[in-house]
């Protein structure tokens, strides 16, 4: 496939600043390791120039390699946020109430330490029918990929340029993996790609280098977006933005970062400079092309679609299938995820053309250093859930740890009761700001903390190096979300633990693991004992648990209150300035958002229960376009006819949430 700009040859200039560079580096090495230097010579004057030689080799193997993810420099400080904010982190709450306790419950805590251990035991499974594999496969709408070699010795193989062989050479990497190799070969060609692999693999690597190696040959005069990269969730936005800069730092191409919960004033700017590569949540990129000047994707050469099963999923297909309008035809297309499904329609929309499948390691998608574990947990003892988990992380898994939780506010009071019993534990999830949710990555990077309680938000793609063990508190919904979430632990090549909660109602899930894991999923079985201590800490608890979330509800209201008050004195003060701008439009109204969600919700619950009176994600889907399509007519009317109907629309919301209150009122 041809791309949509045409390869300039390589000028001198870059040829000769890249020598230049290595020539200066050269010269500095050995001034660094005048030791190693001196030693050489007193070895023997006759083998200077090879000792000198010798000794450069070691330096370069003892240079610390850089790390690919930095999420602190994205955003300003917590602490100043909450400044500005006038409010307190759920920290210092927390050790207000741990001041404020009149009975210390640190002689039970170090006591329950010395109860039994827990056993651990081979899985068996209970005698029920098993369930059929279904592996539907559509191979014919696939390009033959005979040939693919899965398999190379260095990068210098894969004919990458200078700078982007130093890029990976500062970043440690010395052989690509099976994905790697594959990939960038093919995708230098310029063909559609759909790649899978187990996580931990290197996809991102495997699309940014040959990326980056085209941008490097392209016409330099005309500035343009020429890449898009797209991903469901603003961390992983945020480490794939990340991981480009730094593979990209020998270069001369720029990247822009654009995502929701951080300026948009400031991405405005960035996006009117003309990047090279765009890294977005489709939701937030859409809203700049409708409403930014000089925004567009005329020029677009290569989009990439990263977790692309998340992103075809109900709350994305239709913000995909928007901007796939907005690029052109001719372009390259690549989609990534470590769980890929083959539903050639869904492709279809996305325009692929004639596109290879490669799949690196498929035999099997489970890591061979992962160690499985179940923890049942029945119908008795389901209140206590909190207690098993505590036990668990005070004795057995103390650190570098990942807790999945089923809702927001089950993560945050799983944080509150962490930092009451003494452990150091960061939340993540959608109820933060984007600052408070990328310094908790960056606290559990740097094992500042040793507990990352999270929901689903970081489940994909996130590789956060040495995560040891993830819990799932909650139960994933299917097999394919429990892969995403496992796959944060046992990452190339190192070893990990996987232990999931597993309750009466998710036997189907149970079975689906004990297929995929086989012989080596084990059970284990939580010491009595210190269930029962925890129970009783978590109950003497309860009233600090209660304090903090007060405090945080009033802290909430006082913000509510000062932020109208401020919207009231802007619009008084600039009336004439706000009123002047032209109105911002969205591609999806936060009405249609609701109605999205409810309808996704209600076809979850019509999977799990025989339901009748719920509406399909298809008729929500068909809703939502059909009102889409009526905004759309309503920009072309005339703008007193415009206002008109967008008073009407305002007036007769008003008038439903009124009936709701009246209902609310009567008794």
């Amino acid at each position: 496939m041809s791309p949509s700009f045409v390869f300039d040859p390589p000028s001198d200039e870059e040829i000769e600043h890249s020598e230049h560079e290595e020539e200066e580096e050269s010269e500095e090495e050995p001034e660094s390791g005048s030791g190693t230097g001196s030693e050489s010579e007193s070895e023997g004057e006759g083998e200077e120039e090879e000792g000198h030689e010798e000794a450069r080799v070691p330096k370069k193997k003892k240079k610390k390699t850089q790390s690919p993810w930095d999420f602190a420099k994205y955003t300003e400080s917590v602490a100043e946020e909450h400044a500005r904010r006038s409010t307190t982190s759920v920290d210092e709450k927390i050790s207000k109430a741990l001041k404020q306790r009149s009975t210390p419950l640190v002689a039970e805590l170090d006591h329950s330490s010395e109860s039994e251990p827990d056993e651990q035991e081979d899985y068996r499974p209970e005698e029920e029918d098993e369930e059929e594999g279904n592996d539907g496969d559509s191979k014919s709408f696939f390009a033959p990929s005979d040939g693919t070699s899965f398999h190379a010795d260095s990068f210098l193989q894969l004919n990458l340029s200078r700078p982007l062989l130093r890029a990976c050479e500062a970043l440690g990497y010395s052989k690509p993996t099976p994905i790697q190799a594959a990939c960038i070969p093919l995708a230098l060609s310029g063909r559609d790609i759909c790649g899978s692999a187990i996580t931990g693999s290197g996809k991102t690597a495997a699309f940014a280098l040959p990326t980056l190696e085209r941008l490097l040959f392209r016409p330099k005069r005309m500035r343009a977006i020429r890449v898009l990269i797209l991903t469901p969730t603003r961390e992983l936005a945020v480490q794939v933005h990340s991981m480009i800069e730094k593979l990209a730092q020998f270069t001369d191409i720029r990247c822009c970062l654009v995502v929701g919960g951080l300026s948009t004033k400031v991405q405005e700017a960035a996006l009117r400079t003309m990047p090279d590569i765009v890294v977005a949540t489709p939701g937030r990129m859409i809203d700049h092309l409708r409403n930014a000047m000089s925004v567009d994707l005329d020029d677009l050469a290569v989009l990439i679609l990263d977790e692309a099963d998340r992103l075809l999923e109900l709350g994305f297909s239709a913000e995909i299938q928007e901007l796939v309008r907005l690029c052109p035809k001719k372009r390259q297309t690549m989609l990534f995820s470590a769980t890929m499904t083959e539903e050639v329609d869904e492709l279809i929309k996305l325009s692929l053309s004639k596109p290879l499948r490669l799949s690196a390691d498929p035999s099997t998608k489970r890591p061979a250093t992962l160690t499985e574990e179940v923890v049942r947990i029945r119908r008795m003892r389901e209140v206590n859930q909190e207690a098993v988990l505590l036990a668990m992380c005070s004795k057995t898994f103390t650190s570098k740890v990942i807790i999945f939780s089923g809702t927001k506010q089950a993560a945050h009071r799983l944080k509150i009761i962490f930092g009451l019993a003494g452990s150091k534990a960061a939340e993540l999830h959608g109820n933060l700001t984007q600052a408070q949710r990328l310094e908790a990555l960056e606290q559990f990077r740097k094992q500042q903390v040793d507990f990352l309680v999270a929901t689903d938000v970081a489940a994909r793609g996130l590789d956060i190096i040495g995560v040891q063990t993830v819990i799932n508190f909650a139960c994933p919904r299917d097999l394919t979300s429990y892969v995403h979430r496992v796959g944060r632990t046992a990452r190339a090549g190192r070893e990990g633990y996987a232990v999931t909660f597993v309750t009466d109602n998710d036997r189907s899930l149970l079975k689906a693991i004990a297929k995929r894991a086989g012989s080596k999923l084990k059970s284990r079985i939580v010491a009595e004992q210190s269930i029962h201590k925890w129970s009783h800490i978590i109950e003497q608890m309860e009233d600090q648990i209660s304090e903090v979330l007060q405090e945080e509800r009033e802290e909430r209201v006082l913000r509510k209150a000062e932020m109208e008050a401020t919207k009231a004195e802007n619009m008084i003060a600039h009336r004439e300035e706000i009123f002047s701008r032209p109105k911002r439009t969205w591609f999806v109204t936060e009405k249609e958002k609701k109605l999205a969600s409810k309808a996704s919700k209600a076809s979850m619950d019509n999977s799990k229960s025989s339901g009748k009176d719920v509406i399909s994600a298809e008729q929500a889907e068909n809703l939502r376009m059909k009102e889409k399509r009526k905004r759309e007519r309503e920009k072309h009317l005339p703008r007193k006819q415009r206002r008109k109907l967008e008073a009407a629309r305002e007036m007769l919301e008003d008038e439903e949430e009124d009936g709701k209150q009246v209902e609310v009122c009567t008794p």
